[in-house]
């Protein structure tokens, strides 16, 4: 899957779909999209992703107690 960082145009491809939609991870593991080359890994922040749409993340992706007022 790959998501959008805020801050910039830049794509990112999720390692590991679990860690990202697990609400009690704030880190997710992906690889920068940069160049035809495959990128190593790195952490992001998932508060500073987007799909490349735009659009928010999920709240239930990024807070655990998202039932709650």
């Amino acid at each position: 899957m790959l998501l959008q960082i805020k801050d910039s145009s830049d794509l990112v491809k999720i390692v590991d779909i679990q860690e990202l939609i697990d609400p009690n991870n704030d880190i997710v593991h992906a690889k920068d999209q940069k160049g035809q080359e495959e990128q190593d890994t790195d952490s992001f922040n998932k508060a500073n992703l987007v799909f490349p749409s735009g659009e928010s993340l999920p709240r239930c992706w990024l807070d655990a107690n998202y039932r709650q007022a």
